[in-house]
Order: structure tokens, then sequence, then C-alpha cells
């Protein structure tokens, strides 16, 4: 396989997320039957090979260990663990490093043969016609059918561990993140781990229940402390969609220094309105994780330890406040969403890309929108629509607010800051 993909000079890889899994190439169009054929191969008869096995749980070893020293990495997935109770879209993404080993090839093989199924598939091309491709799914995956529906028992991930542990790897001094604000997060739920057999059927279409939550993990050795508010905003297809994505890229920031000095150029709020005026933040963002049913709008911020993390979060809140209370300003509003129709088009330039917000979008919702729509449909957002969102998702009826903190101060002030200043307080 390895000598087909160099023949062709192509790429072919794949990446996994909350919602799916995807494999992908890259080749010129002659090479494209190739290509598809390796990556059916793979799908559909994976070797799982022992030596290949090895190498890849050192892989992810490396990942899992390389992944816990960042809290721009690992706060994101407690995040959404406190924000959904532990389940559905609260599920961690990364295994646990004690799992690692665990995980064999009957496992794997059992794994994608309850979960390859053609329901759940989406076979997706750019640069090619719809017949070739048409032809070439055809050829590689009409023999593919759905397994007879059958259970999930959380204990059979342990019933296979069949390859021995391998010799005890050097390990950093520094503890793990990622086991610890894992250990303090499953103290926030007592409900235990189900023992009794889960239809696939039932885990795969379990919507997603957002709960809210807050969790504070000391430790004294970051550099900065880190703080995270997110909240639930709508699902993938529902209409405010686009008003949220405008909302969020309206928000903006990211890091305290820019080519030129800090903010310069840059003109959403949070460069503007925060990076510029508080030199105490060294990181502040607006985030949007969007999924089928669910999805989290909110905002991150790292800043020195000489601040106050009350503080912080009244600058956080204030500025979540002034789109509740204010109306964006037509230049503003203007500028924003020019800046998100133009990502949107720039994103689009790449077969990369196009390829797989073809796929995804198939699979999430069951048809294409097409970018000319996107573009429209962002256009028609109004100051109004920004904060009939902004209310829905963090306003003075909207549901609990998820607060990550990290670092050396507790976040046990947000309530009454919240409240000051008319945000997130369910009535």
């Amino acid at each position: 396989m390895s000598t087909d993909i160099d023949s062709f000079g192509g790429q072919i890889y794949a990446s996994s997320s909350r919602e799916s899994m995807i494999y992908q190439s890259s080749q010129f169009h002659a090479a494209t039957p190739t290509a598809l054929s390796v990556m059916a191969d793979s799908i559909l008869n994976p070797l799982f090979l022992q030596e290949e096995l090895e190498t890849q749980r050192e892989a992810a070893r490396y990942e899992v260990r390389e992944l816990s020293t960042r809290p721009d990495s690992i706060l994101p997935e407690i995040m959404h663990y406190v924000a959904y109770g532990g389940k559905t879209l609260g599920n961690p993404s990364l295994c646990a490093e004690e799992q690692i080993d665990r995980i064999n090839a009957d496992m794997l093989r059992a794994w994608t043969k309850e979960w390859f199924r053609p329901e759940r598939m989406v076979i997706a091309g750019a640069g090619i016609s719809h017949e070739e491709l048409l032809e070439l799914a055809t050829k590689h995956f009409a023999s593919l059918q759905s397994p007879p529906p059958s259970v999930y028992s959380p204990s059979q991930a342990l019933k296979h561990s069949i390859v021995p542990p391998p010799p005890a790897m050097a390990k950093s001094t520094k503890p793990s993140l990622y086991k610890s604000l894992t250990t303090a997060a499953s103290s926030l739920f007592s409900s235990p781990s189900p023992t009794e057999p889960v239809p696939i059927n039932a885990m795969a279409n379990e919507k997603a229940n957002y709960t809210g939550g807050q969790l504070y993990v000391p430790d004294k050795d970051q550099e900065f402390d880190h703080v995270y508010i997110a909240f639930e905003g709508v699902r993938l297809t529902h209409p405010d969609v686009y008003a949220s994505a405008v909302l969020q890229t309206l928000l903006g920031g990211g890091g305290s220094f820019s080519s030129g000095g800090p903010g310069k150029g840059l003109y959403t709020r949070l460069y503007t309105q925060v990076l510029n005026h508080y030199y105490t933040v060294e990181h502040c963002a607006s985030f949007h994780h969007l999924y089928t049913d669910s999805s989290l709008l909110g905002l991150y911020a790292s800043f020195s330890k000489t601040e106050t993390i009350r503080k912080i979060l009244a600058i956080l809140a204030h500025q979540l406040s002034l789109l509740l209370y204010d109306p964006v300003n037509p230049v503003e509003l203007n500028r924003a969403k020019k800046q998100l129709q133009s990502s949107v088009a720039m994103a689009m330039e790449s077969r990369v890309v196009e390829v797989e917000d073809v796929g995804r979008q198939v699979l999430m919702q069951g048809h294409k929108v097409e970018e000319s729509e996107m573009r429209r449909r962002i256009e028609e957002v109004t100051s109004e629509d920004i904060m009939r969102v902004a209310k829905d998702a963090f306003g003075p009826n909207s549901k609990p607010p998820t607060i990550i903190g990290l670092g050396t101060q507790d976040i046990t002030d947000w309530k009454a800051v919240f409240q000051t200043y008319g945000v997130g307080q369910r009535a």
C-alpha cells in the first residue's frame, strides 16, 4: 500500500473528531482509482499487524503526553466533559494513557465492523465527475453490508486485552495535566458507568444533553492562569447558525502580539477592547464548537498570575453583556460579515477543504449548502439577529454556563460577576 501511494505521489491520511472519522486523499486525477482502492482496502480489510499496533501505541502515548502539557489543547476537552456531563459530546476524544495497551487487533476489528456501516458512510470527491466517483464507489464498496444490530458493553474493552504491556518507559517528571483534569472532572458526576449492554444505534443516536458546570484545577506550575467560559449555542442545522458565526467572528481575538505590535490592523472586539487595553492578558479569543444537535459558544483567556481572576471574569462578562444590551454598530457588523465571507471563500479555494466540507455536510445534515448560499445567509444577518442569538445563549434566561479555570486562582466569584453584568443567569 505504501508503494502504491508513493508511486503516484499522493497523500492519504485519516483524522477524527467528535462526530466523524475521515479518510482523505489528494492525488493527480489519473491516480484516483488507485487511491480509492487503497482507502477501501484500509477501511474494509485492515490487517492490524502487531508491529504496526506497537508503533501506533507509542505514537498515541507520545501524543497524549505532549497534549497533556498544553492547556489550550486539554482545557477544551475538559470543557466538553463538564458541559455535557461526561456523555455524548462530553466523551473524551483522547484515550487515557493507561488504556492504550488494551487496544488490540480483535477490538479494532470489532469496532470497525460495528461502526463502518453503509448508512454511516459518505464518499465525497472534488475534481472528479459524479458518474466516475459513483462507478469507483460501487466497485470498491458495493459489497459492504450492515451487520445485524448488536450491543456494546462498556466492560468489553477490558476483555480483549491480549497484548502484554510494554516495558516501563521513562516518563516526564511533570505531573500529567490531562490526568489531573480528568480526575477532578470525574468527581463532578456521581452517576456510575453503565454495566448493562447498550444498543449501538441507541449510543450513536443519543442526543447531546447540555448540563453546564464549573471546574477549577489548581496548578501553580503553569506560566499563565487560564479560564474558559462557554454557553450552549444552536445546532448545525438551526437557522441562527449564521448569526452565531458572525457573532463569534465579531468577538474574534487571539494572542497579545501580532506583526507590527499588539493588535495592529485587527479590529475584532477582543483585540480592540481587551488585548489592546489590558497588558496582563496574554491571549483572549472567542470560540464556537458546532455539532449536529448542540454547540458551545464562548470566550477563552490566559493571563498573568499578577492579575485577579475576578477582574478577568468581569472583562469577559462585560464583552458578553455588550452583545446583550447594545446593538452592534452597522460598520462593525458589516466588517465581521465580510471577514466571515472572506474566510469561507478562501477556505473553499482548497480542494482538500472543499471535499472535506462536502463529506461532512452530507454526513451531518444530508445535503450540501453551496458557498454562494452561505455568503447570502451571512449577508442577511442583522444587529437584531446578533442580540437574539446572544440572549438565547448567555442572556438572563439562558442555561447555566460552563466555566473551567486552571492555575493559581479559584473561580468562586463567577456568579457575583455574571450577575453584575446580567450575563448567564437563569431566571
